[in-house]
């Protein structure tokens, strides 16, 4: 017997691990993981009207409007990979955004969205953050917990000998300005969902497969 229709939209703060939970939940329901610039570049690859429009914003470097996000989100979630469900990363960021991704679910017939918001305290998220190394060489990511790495250092990749750096936005003071940012943001959006019955709180602390499994159980505990 095939699996409910699972659409779900996935919040968390900078550093939360949402990106890999997308990725970890769209693998295991086999669902498409979207996020917001997927969209967009799918539907400019493609060559449809809206991603021509979508395109001249882009090439200016301009916000594409709300509106046109909106139209080529419809595009995508009616296609036939999205039928059994989809995990939306980054998408929506406002209430604006979620209430009119709400008259789209209607206008589609499909199932009730669930918003899984990814709960992380403040301090593991700066240090998730702050301990995170870049290579100038492979651009790969490390972590000083994890691999330790140093600033200037040499890339733990045996095939590259590139130089380590630390981000500015990716030190302490930043990391809690951004997460400031982020409340402001998203707040409204959180209790958007939760008025609504349609939030569910997942702890994001934790190993990543632990985290995973919680993520799963929510969304299919909702079924």
């Amino acid at each position: 017997m095939p699996d409910r229709e699972h659409n779900v939209v996935l919040l968390g703060a900078p550093g939360a691990g949402k990106g890999t939970q997308a990725k970890m939940l769209s693998n295991e329901l086999t669902v498409p993981h979207i996020s917001t610039g997927d969209i967009l570049r799918g539907a400019v690859a493609a060559g449809t009207e809206l991603g021509a429009q979508a395109r001249g914003y882009m090439d200016r470097g301009e916000l594409v409007p709300d509106e046109l996000v909106i139209a080529i989100a419809r595009e995508r979630l009616a296609q036939r990979d999205c039928a059994q469900g989809f995990v939306l990363d980054g998408f929506p960021r406002t209430v604006a955004q979620a209430e009119a991704l709400g008259e789209v679910m209607d206008e589609l017939e499909r199932d009730p969205l669930i918003a899984v918001n990814l709960t992380v305290d403040e301090d593991e998220i700066v240090r998730r953050l702050s301990g995170r190394r870049l290579c100038r060489g492979c651009e790969g990511i490390f972590h000083i917990d994890d691999e330790g790495v140093e600033d200037g250092g040499e890339c733990p990749d045996p095939d590259c000998d590139g130089e380590l750096y630390q981000r500015s936005d990716d030190r302490p003071e930043a990391i809690r300005e951004r997460l400031q940012v982020y409340r402001r943001q998203t707040q409204p959006l959180i209790d958007y969902y939760g008025e609504r019955g349609l939030l569910v709180n997942v702890s994001g602390m934790g190993g990543p497969e632990e985290i995973a499994a919680a993520v799963l159980a929510a969304v299919r505990g909702r079924g």
